[in-house]
Protein backbone atom coordinates (compact mmCIF):
# COMPACT_ATOMS: atom_id res chain seq x y z
CA UNK A 1 0.00 0.00 0.00
CA UNK A 2 1.66 3.64 -0.92
CA UNK A 3 1.94 5.76 1.86
CA UNK A 4 2.07 9.74 2.27
CA UNK A 5 5.46 10.74 3.89
CA UNK A 6 5.98 13.56 5.79
CA UNK A 7 9.65 14.62 5.70
CA UNK A 8 11.17 18.20 6.76
CA UNK A 9 13.36 18.53 4.11
CA UNK A 10 12.90 18.37 -0.02
CA UNK A 11 14.53 15.56 -1.57
CA UNK A 12 15.25 17.54 -4.75
CA UNK A 13 16.50 14.19 -7.17
CA UNK A 14 13.25 12.74 -6.27
CA UNK A 15 11.73 15.57 -8.54
CA UNK A 16 13.58 14.44 -11.76
CA UNK A 17 11.04 11.31 -11.71
CA UNK A 18 8.42 13.60 -11.52
CA UNK A 19 5.85 15.13 -14.14
CA UNK A 20 3.76 18.05 -12.23
CA UNK A 21 1.22 18.32 -15.49
CA UNK A 22 0.39 14.81 -14.79
CA UNK A 23 -1.55 15.77 -11.43
CA UNK A 24 -4.35 18.34 -12.89
CA UNK A 25 -4.73 15.52 -14.96
CA UNK A 26 -5.92 13.78 -11.43
CA UNK A 27 -7.63 16.61 -10.29
CA UNK A 28 -10.02 16.82 -13.31
CA UNK A 29 -10.55 12.94 -13.31
CA UNK A 30 -11.32 13.14 -9.89
CA UNK A 31 -13.78 15.68 -9.45
CA UNK A 32 -15.83 14.71 -12.97
CA UNK A 33 -15.43 10.86 -12.86
CA UNK A 34 -15.23 10.85 -16.02
CA UNK A 35 -12.09 11.02 -18.31
CA UNK A 36 -13.31 12.60 -21.63
CA UNK A 37 -14.51 15.46 -19.49
CA UNK A 38 -11.34 15.67 -17.86
CA UNK A 39 -9.61 15.59 -21.17
CA UNK A 40 -12.08 19.06 -22.34
CA UNK A 41 -10.90 20.73 -19.35
CA UNK A 42 -7.52 20.03 -20.24
CA UNK A 43 -7.82 21.11 -23.84
CA UNK A 44 -6.18 17.91 -24.91
CA UNK A 45 -7.46 14.41 -26.42
CA UNK A 46 -9.14 11.79 -24.94
CA UNK A 47 -6.27 9.25 -25.86
CA UNK A 48 -3.31 11.87 -24.69
CA UNK A 49 -5.83 12.23 -20.82
CA UNK A 50 -5.41 8.08 -21.23
CA UNK A 51 -1.79 7.37 -22.04
CA UNK A 52 -0.98 10.43 -18.83
CA UNK A 53 -3.30 8.78 -16.36
CA UNK A 54 -1.69 5.87 -17.22
CA UNK A 55 1.90 7.05 -16.59
CA UNK A 56 0.89 8.37 -13.37
CA UNK A 57 -0.35 5.11 -12.12
CA UNK A 58 3.20 3.84 -12.61
CA UNK A 59 4.60 6.40 -10.84
CA UNK A 60 2.26 6.14 -8.00
CA UNK A 61 2.02 2.42 -8.10
CA UNK A 62 -1.97 2.07 -8.02
CA UNK A 63 -5.17 2.08 -10.39
CA UNK A 64 -5.77 5.44 -8.74
CA UNK A 65 -9.43 5.12 -10.72
CA UNK A 66 -11.71 2.12 -11.47
CA UNK A 67 -14.66 1.82 -13.95
CA UNK A 68 -18.04 1.69 -12.68
CA UNK A 69 -20.71 2.21 -16.17
CA UNK A 70 -19.65 5.22 -16.92
CA UNK A 71 -18.01 6.55 -14.55
CA UNK A 72 -14.36 6.79 -12.94
CA UNK A 73 -14.60 6.17 -9.25
CA UNK A 74 -11.27 6.75 -7.12
CA UNK A 75 -9.22 4.07 -5.41
CA UNK A 76 -8.65 4.47 -1.54
CA UNK A 77 -5.59 6.12 -2.04
CA UNK A 78 -6.62 8.06 -4.78
CA UNK A 79 -9.28 9.28 -1.98
CA UNK A 80 -5.86 9.98 0.49
CA UNK A 81 -4.03 11.71 -1.82
CA UNK A 82 -6.61 13.91 -3.44
CA UNK A 83 -6.99 17.04 -0.90
CA UNK A 84 -2.93 17.65 -0.32
CA UNK A 85 -2.76 17.13 -4.44
CA UNK A 86 -5.40 19.81 -4.78
CA UNK A 87 -3.59 22.29 -2.04
CA UNK A 88 -0.22 22.12 -3.74
CA UNK A 89 -1.46 22.57 -7.13
CA UNK A 90 -3.54 25.97 -5.51
CA UNK A 91 -0.22 26.71 -4.14
CA UNK A 92 1.67 26.85 -7.04
CA UNK A 93 -0.76 28.86 -8.97
CA UNK A 94 -1.09 31.00 -6.43
CA UNK A 95 2.67 31.59 -6.41
CA UNK A 96 2.31 32.12 -10.80
CA UNK A 97 0.07 34.90 -10.10
CA UNK A 98 1.91 36.78 -8.20
CA UNK A 99 4.01 37.59 -10.77
CA UNK A 100 1.92 37.23 -13.52
CA UNK A 101 -0.22 40.42 -15.35
CA UNK A 102 -3.58 38.69 -16.80
CA UNK A 103 -3.47 39.57 -20.58
CA UNK A 104 -7.35 39.84 -21.96
CA UNK A 105 -5.92 39.09 -25.24
CA UNK A 106 -5.18 35.47 -24.37
CA UNK A 107 -9.09 35.14 -24.48
CA UNK A 108 -10.57 33.48 -27.67
CA UNK A 109 -13.93 32.30 -26.99
CA UNK A 110 -16.78 33.52 -24.53
CA UNK A 111 -19.05 30.93 -24.03
CA UNK A 112 -22.58 31.84 -22.03
CA UNK A 113 -25.79 29.56 -21.58
CA UNK A 114 -29.21 31.65 -21.92
CA UNK A 115 -32.15 31.37 -22.40
CA UNK A 116 -32.83 32.74 -25.67
CA UNK A 117 -35.80 34.77 -24.70
CA UNK A 118 -33.40 36.56 -22.50
CA UNK A 119 -30.55 36.32 -25.11
CA UNK A 120 -31.32 39.65 -27.02
CA UNK A 121 -31.29 41.78 -23.77
CA UNK A 122 -27.82 40.28 -23.08
CA UNK A 123 -25.51 39.71 -26.51
CA UNK A 124 -25.55 42.98 -28.62
CA UNK A 125 -24.54 44.98 -25.04
CA UNK A 126 -22.15 42.30 -24.49
CA UNK A 127 -20.46 42.08 -28.07
CA UNK A 128 -20.36 45.99 -28.50
CA UNK A 129 -18.84 46.21 -25.33
CA UNK A 130 -15.79 43.84 -25.87
CA UNK A 131 -15.57 44.82 -29.35
CA UNK A 132 -14.72 48.47 -27.95
CA UNK A 133 -12.01 46.17 -25.88
CA UNK A 134 -10.77 45.46 -29.48
CA UNK A 135 -9.98 41.65 -28.51
CA UNK A 136 -10.57 39.26 -30.92
CA UNK A 137 -13.31 37.28 -29.14
CA UNK A 138 -15.43 34.72 -30.67
CA UNK A 139 -18.95 34.36 -28.87
CA UNK A 140 -20.80 31.48 -28.28
CA UNK A 141 -24.66 31.37 -27.07
CA UNK A 142 -25.63 28.19 -26.63
CA UNK A 143 -29.52 26.98 -25.09
CA UNK A 144 -29.96 27.35 -20.74
CA UNK A 145 -30.10 23.54 -19.52
CA UNK A 146 -31.15 23.71 -16.25
CA UNK A 147 -30.52 20.52 -14.76
CA UNK A 148 -26.80 20.25 -15.88
CA UNK A 149 -26.32 24.17 -14.76
CA UNK A 150 -23.76 22.81 -12.07
CA UNK A 151 -21.81 20.07 -14.65
CA UNK A 152 -21.65 22.53 -17.58
CA UNK A 153 -19.55 25.26 -15.56
CA UNK A 154 -17.48 22.94 -13.77
CA UNK A 155 -16.31 21.23 -16.97
CA UNK A 156 -16.44 24.35 -18.57
CA UNK A 157 -18.75 23.72 -21.17
CA UNK A 158 -19.58 27.60 -20.59
CA UNK A 159 -17.85 29.95 -19.01
CA UNK A 160 -21.02 31.39 -16.89
CA UNK A 161 -24.77 31.07 -16.86
CA UNK A 162 -27.08 34.16 -17.64
CA UNK A 163 -30.38 33.31 -15.65
CA UNK A 164 -32.93 34.59 -13.50
CA UNK A 165 -32.36 33.94 -9.97
CA UNK A 166 -32.47 30.12 -8.59
CA UNK A 167 -31.22 28.14 -6.27
CA UNK A 168 -28.14 26.30 -8.02
CA UNK A 169 -26.46 25.11 -5.40
CA UNK A 170 -23.47 25.95 -3.31
CA UNK A 171 -20.77 24.90 -6.16
CA UNK A 172 -22.06 27.65 -8.24
CA UNK A 173 -21.57 31.72 -7.33
CA UNK A 174 -24.46 34.53 -8.66
CA UNK A 175 -24.08 38.00 -9.02
CA UNK A 176 -27.68 40.40 -10.20
CA UNK A 177 -27.20 41.98 -13.49
CA UNK A 178 -30.48 43.30 -14.34
CA UNK A 179 -34.21 44.20 -12.77
CA UNK A 180 -37.39 43.61 -14.43
CA UNK A 181 -40.59 43.28 -13.57
CA UNK A 182 -43.87 42.40 -15.02
CA UNK A 183 -46.40 44.16 -17.67
CA UNK A 184 -48.92 43.30 -19.43
CA UNK A 185 -50.28 43.47 -22.83
CA UNK A 186 -53.62 43.35 -24.18
CA UNK A 187 -55.85 45.30 -26.79
CA UNK A 188 -58.09 46.29 -24.18
CA UNK A 189 -58.60 49.73 -23.48
CA UNK A 190 -58.43 49.51 -20.11
CA UNK A 191 -56.75 47.75 -17.33
CA UNK A 192 -57.88 46.45 -13.68
CA UNK A 193 -57.48 43.30 -11.48
CA UNK A 194 -61.33 42.39 -12.55
CA UNK A 195 -60.55 42.90 -16.07
CA UNK A 196 -57.24 40.76 -15.39
CA UNK A 197 -58.93 37.78 -13.75
CA UNK A 198 -62.03 37.50 -16.39
CA UNK A 199 -59.76 37.62 -19.42
CA UNK A 200 -58.16 34.61 -21.49
CA UNK A 201 -54.31 34.37 -20.70
CA UNK A 202 -51.44 33.38 -22.98
CA UNK A 203 -48.84 31.86 -21.03
CA UNK A 204 -45.01 31.42 -22.14
CA UNK A 205 -42.45 28.96 -20.96
CA UNK A 206 -39.70 26.37 -22.46
CA UNK A 207 -41.37 23.51 -20.36
CA UNK A 208 -43.70 21.26 -21.06
CA UNK A 209 -45.51 21.47 -17.86
CA UNK A 210 -45.58 22.93 -14.54
CA UNK A 211 -46.80 26.70 -13.55
CA UNK A 212 -45.32 29.49 -15.13
CA UNK A 213 -43.25 32.35 -13.30
CA UNK A 214 -46.39 34.40 -13.18
CA UNK A 215 -48.93 31.86 -12.38
CA UNK A 216 -46.35 30.83 -9.22
CA UNK A 217 -46.34 34.35 -7.15
CA UNK A 218 -50.48 34.71 -8.46
CA UNK A 219 -51.32 31.30 -6.41
CA UNK A 220 -49.54 32.69 -3.30
CA UNK A 221 -51.65 35.92 -3.16
CA UNK A 222 -54.57 33.41 -3.59
CA UNK A 223 -54.94 34.42 -6.91
CA UNK A 224 -55.48 32.23 -10.43
CA UNK A 225 -56.31 32.64 -13.80
CA UNK A 226 -57.11 31.27 -17.09
CA UNK A 227 -54.70 30.23 -19.67
CA UNK A 228 -55.78 28.95 -23.46
CA UNK A 229 -52.70 29.13 -25.15
CA UNK A 230 -49.25 28.28 -23.49
CA UNK A 231 -46.23 28.69 -26.15
CA UNK A 232 -42.90 28.42 -26.09
CA UNK A 233 -42.21 31.99 -27.57
CA UNK A 234 -43.49 35.68 -26.42
CA UNK A 235 -43.01 36.60 -30.31
CA UNK A 236 -45.65 33.44 -30.86
CA UNK A 237 -47.50 35.22 -27.97
CA UNK A 238 -47.60 38.63 -29.30
CA UNK A 239 -48.66 37.82 -32.48
CA UNK A 240 -51.28 35.54 -31.35
CA UNK A 241 -52.49 38.33 -28.61
CA UNK A 242 -52.68 40.48 -32.28
CA UNK A 243 -55.54 37.66 -33.14
CA UNK A 244 -57.07 37.91 -30.21
CA UNK A 245 -58.59 41.37 -28.63
CA UNK A 246 -59.82 40.39 -25.80
CA UNK A 247 -56.68 38.14 -24.79
CA UNK A 248 -54.02 39.58 -22.35
CA UNK A 249 -50.14 38.26 -21.80
CA UNK A 250 -48.17 39.32 -18.92
CA UNK A 251 -44.52 39.48 -19.71
CA UNK A 252 -40.81 41.14 -18.53
CA UNK A 253 -40.82 44.36 -19.67
CA UNK A 254 -37.30 44.15 -20.42
CA UNK A 255 -38.42 41.22 -22.80
CA UNK A 256 -40.50 42.75 -24.36
CA UNK A 257 -38.50 46.01 -25.52
CA UNK A 258 -36.81 43.82 -27.81
CA UNK A 259 -40.27 42.25 -29.10
CA UNK A 260 -42.63 43.53 -32.34
CA UNK A 261 -45.40 44.94 -30.70
CA UNK A 262 -48.67 45.11 -32.47
CA UNK A 263 -49.92 48.84 -32.98
CA UNK A 264 -53.27 47.62 -31.30
CA UNK A 265 -51.59 46.28 -28.37
CA UNK A 266 -51.56 48.39 -25.51
CA UNK A 267 -48.93 47.28 -22.31
CA UNK A 268 -49.95 48.49 -19.10
CA UNK A 269 -48.32 47.74 -15.22
CA UNK A 270 -49.58 44.69 -13.73
CA UNK A 271 -53.21 45.03 -11.93
CA UNK A 272 -51.47 42.70 -9.05
CA UNK A 273 -47.82 44.00 -7.64
CA UNK A 274 -45.56 40.90 -7.87
CA UNK A 275 -41.99 40.61 -7.12
CA UNK A 276 -39.20 41.97 -9.02
CA UNK A 277 -37.55 39.75 -11.37
CA UNK A 278 -33.86 39.41 -10.89
CA UNK A 279 -31.39 38.35 -13.95
CA UNK A 280 -27.80 37.90 -13.06
CA UNK A 281 -24.71 36.03 -14.27
CA UNK A 282 -23.85 32.26 -12.81
CA UNK A 283 -20.10 31.23 -12.44
CA UNK A 284 -18.69 27.92 -11.02
CA UNK A 285 -17.12 28.79 -6.82
CA UNK A 286 -13.87 27.09 -8.33
CA UNK A 287 -13.25 29.57 -10.75
CA UNK A 288 -13.70 32.19 -8.32
CA UNK A 289 -10.21 33.36 -8.51
CA UNK A 290 -9.13 32.35 -11.47
CA UNK A 291 -7.83 35.14 -13.89
CA UNK A 292 -9.64 34.79 -16.72
CA UNK A 293 -13.13 33.79 -15.63
CA UNK A 294 -12.78 36.74 -12.78
CA UNK A 295 -11.83 39.93 -15.82
CA UNK A 296 -14.93 38.19 -18.24
CA UNK A 297 -16.67 38.03 -15.56
CA UNK A 298 -15.94 41.93 -14.06
CA UNK A 299 -16.41 43.43 -17.79
CA UNK A 300 -19.90 41.44 -18.22
CA UNK A 301 -21.15 43.30 -14.62
CA UNK A 302 -19.73 46.46 -15.66
CA UNK A 303 -22.32 46.59 -19.08
CA UNK A 304 -24.62 46.63 -16.75
CA UNK A 305 -23.59 48.51 -13.49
Amino acid sequence: MNMIHNKSTIDVALFNHIDINLYPLFIAIYEQKNISKAAQILCISQSAASHALQRLRQHLDDDLFVRAGSKMLPTPFAEQIYQPIKTALFSIQNISKQKQKFDPSLIHTLKIAVHDEIEPIIFPQLINHFQKLKLNIQFLSSKLDRKNVVADLASQQVDFIIDLEQNYGDKVQYQSLVQDHFVVCTQQSEMNSELYFASAHIGVSSRRTGLLLEDIHLNRKQFSRQVFLRCQHYSTALQVLAQHPDAMLTIPKQILKHMHIDPNVNIYAHPIELPTLDMGIYWHKDLQENSRNDFLRSEIMKIFA
